[in-house]
């Protein structure tokens, strides 16, 4: 009786979808924000030697 309880559950396997979809969010943020920052690097540099 206890193991399928057991196998019934479906709260474990719903944790670890929700954290697989987590880590898959916070791998295209860190991407995203890594191009940006870049680009804003090349954009400041290009502004100041504009202005030197």
């Amino acid at each position: 009786m206890r193991i399928t309880t057991l196998l019934k559950d479906r709260r474990g396997a719903t944790a670890i979808e929700y954290g697989l979809i987590a880590a898959l969010i916070s791998l295209a943020c860190l991407i995203a924000f890594q191009t940006l920052g870049l680009n804003l690097a090349n954009i400041f540099n290009t502004i100041a030697d504009a202005l030197s």
